[in-house]
């Protein structure tokens, strides 16, 4: 790097890269190369490498084998160094100078980021499940709602840097180097929860603002199962240059490895894709759809699904104008064509139990924690139901409510639920948004909020068909635990009826092109490189405590054991994630998670636990983390963080 440092990689190389260069693809993320997504990278990049290009995965300094300190995600520093590998690598012997750039979740946005820089040797980029708005659409917060993701992944992170590069690449400097990287350690749960609104610090790792200076081709993928799909819509929508999305049923997940399915076959999709912008080959691929979706019809509810009903369809330009508005309004209990009734004040319940039935709280689109039968939560909500309807009705793209709220709190919390009703059976979630009532419609405090004020709530994008027979249900809140943290009131909080207005993406009916999507089914694995001793396993669990009323929901995902066979470690990773409530008491809530990493070869074995937990009063969070590190079975560090941080608009 610019500054000295250096990062460490793995490269895979078609063998005509001895005789000519070739196009290179890079993927940069913190998630250790060696171990912790070993198994993946070399589902894609062995891939790559056989269909001609130079494919390199490279650890993020202060991660895995490379050298330097990560204070936090998506610095400017990280930035930099991006660019700097890129123009490293267009440098090589094996490249030609063409560059393309991928990656998931993390990844993929740093590829976002990346092209708003424009590196002249970048040529395109794929982002899979990437996040285009760190504020509204990832880990942290939804609708200047305070997400307890930010707990599980406030104890995940600490652990992945804090694990050790592997002596065996670093060399006999490997302690020094760990030593080091562990002194400089943070706690970015801090950080998340300090910035309670879309500063600065959220704005400057999103690419919402700068999208359209993005010059080079991006395909963009994501999962409608996965909180970060909203960005495949914005990005095609907003980038004003060659951009094409996908967007299936799966989660937080390359589309390979997609559940719910159906899976694609994401690395042949990919191979089209750089084969025509790297390597200028007339595939057709830039003829494709601007836009191809899984589109989404009614399913019992259940924990896991590992099929997704549905077919896909296609729009050659997004926006479209095969979508038109379906506006309802809100009256009596109806959704009804307006106008509606007179305007009343209905009052919203302020029920802590509302979002039991939401399913799992982690983003990560794991095997099952899907919502579940939404009856129980319509139950404790303020519910306003359409007639059954006579013809199907196809959505696609964002369902906006306007409305009047009144509230005597500073600080209040709106859930809303769009549901889908079968004339029998379980009640299906099709979209759920948030909102803090504190922030704006662009996530900035409203100083002194007035005690009646209005609203526009956007809901994520979806594809999603009601079928004849069915009703639409709107469900409203004032709370959805243990999804997001709750407020420090229970205000009541109430909405003006009969001019409040429900609007839904209707899209046309079904168009020659959707019959044309379709996508190769996944590469079966080309050979096993490791031994997996112990499959990683998810259990979930709810109860009640007699004596307190506190209801506890959480989840535990059984340790996954690995034997990666070219470097002889043995790694094992764990997570327990749990919440904790009494309903009537907002400021009761306790989340805590738990990941613990362990590393084994020969007679060396390191093991490495983290903590994160939250609790509040109604003018403080309360964040506490632990970080525990021990080689051989002796300490090397224990580091805990107990900050105090002041409410001020969640």
């Amino acid at each position: 790097m610019a500054d000295g440092v250096r990062l460490a990689a793995r490269l895979w190389l078609p063998w005509s890269a001895d005789d000519a260069p070739v196009p290179a693809l890079l993927e940069f993320i913190p998630y250790r190369k060696r171990d912790l997504t070993r198994l993946r990278d070399e589902c894609n990049h062995a891939v790559f490498a056989q269909a001609g290009y130079a494919s390199i995965r490279v650890d993020m300094r202060g991660s895995g084998d490379s050298e330097g300190h990560m204070a936090d995600m998506f610095t400017d520093a990280e930035l930099d160094d991006a660019i700097r590998v890129i123009e490293w690598i267009a440098d090589q012997p094996w490249c030609n100078g063409h560059v393309g750039m991928f990656g998931q979740s993390w990844g993929g946005t740093a590829s976002l980021l990346a092209a708003c820089r424009a590196p002249p040797a970048l040529k395109a980029i794929i982002a899979c499940c990437a996040t285009h708005n760190r504020f509204d659409d990832d880990i942290h917060h939804m609708g200047g709602c305070l997400l307890t993701d930010t707990v599980e992944w406030g104890a995940q992170l600490p652990a992945i840097l804090a694990s050790p590069p592997d002596p065996r690449t670093v060399g006999e400097g490997w302690r020094q180097m760990w030593l080091e990287r562990l002194e400089g350690l943070t706690f970015p749960l801090e950080t998340w929860i300090t910035h309670e609104w879309r500063d600065d610090y959220w704005r400057r790792s999103s690419v919402t603002g700068t999208m359209h200076t993005i010059s080079c081709p991006v395909l963009a993928v994501g999962g409608w199962a996965d909180r970060y799909s909203n960005s495949v819509m914005s990005l095609v929508a907003g980038t004003g240059g060659d951009c094409w999305g996908i967007i299936g049923p799966w989660g937080h997940h390359y589309p390979f490895a997609g559940e719910p399915g159906p899976a694609m076959g994401f690395q042949q999709e990919a191979v089209r894709w750089w084969d025509h912008w790297l390597k200028g080959l007339d595939n057709g691929i830039d003829r494709e759809p601007r836009l191809r979706v899984w589109r989404m019809e009614y399913q019992p509810p259940a924990d896991r699904m590992t099929w997704r009903l549905g077919t896909w369809i296609a729009e050659d330009c997004w926006p479209s104008s095969r979508i038109t508005p379906l506006v309802l309004a809100l009256a009596d209990g109806r959704l009804t064509d307006p106008p509606g009734g007179d305007r009343r004040p209905a009052g919203v319940p302020r029920d802590g139990r509302v979002g039991l039935a939401s399913g799992d709280t982690g983003y990560f689109g794991r095997s099952g924690g899907l919502p579940l039968d939404q009856c129980a939560d319509d139950a404790l909500s303020l519910v306003f139901e359409s007639h059954r309807l006579e013809t199907p009705l196809d959505l696609l793209g964002e369902a906006v409510l306007d409305l009047d709220i009144e509230c005597d709190a500073s600080v209040a919390t709106l859930a809303l639920r769009l549901n889908d009703v079968p004339p029998e059976g379980g009640v299906a979630r099709v979209s759920c948004a948030v909102r803090n009532l504190a922030l704006d419609d662009e996530g900035v405090p409203l100083g002194t909020p007035e005690r009646r004020r209005h609203c526009r709530i956007v809901f994520p994008a979806t594809a999603y068909r009601f079928r004849a027979g069915h009703r639409i249900r709107l469900a409203l809140s004032t709370s959805l635990w243990p999804q997001i943290w709750p407020s420090p009131t229970s205000a009541p909080v109430s909405i003006g009826t009969g001019e409040a207005r429900l609007s839904l993406p209707r899209r046309a009916g079904d168009r020659e092109a959707d019959a044309s999507v379709s996508f190769p089914p996944p590469l079966e694995p080309a050979g096993q490189s490791a031994t997996v001793l112990a499959a990683a396993s998810i259990s979930r669990n709810t109860g009640r405590d007699a004596a307190s009323g506190r209801l506890a929901s959480g989840w535990t995902n059984a340790p996954a054991t690995v034997r990666f066979h070219a470097t002889g470690v043995t790694f094992e990773s764990s997570t327990t994630c749990e919440h904790s409530i009494i309903p009537g008491d907002t400021n009761s809530g306790h989340s805590r998670a738990e990941h613990r990493l362990t590393f084994h070869r020969d007679t060396w074995s390191v093991a490495i636990t983290s903590i994160a937990e939250l609790t509040s009063t109604p003018t403080m969070f309360r964040p506490r983390g632990r970080l525990e590190v021990t080689e051989n079975g002796e300490t090397v560090l224990v580091r805990t963080w107990s900050p105090d941080i002041p409410r001020t608009c969640s």
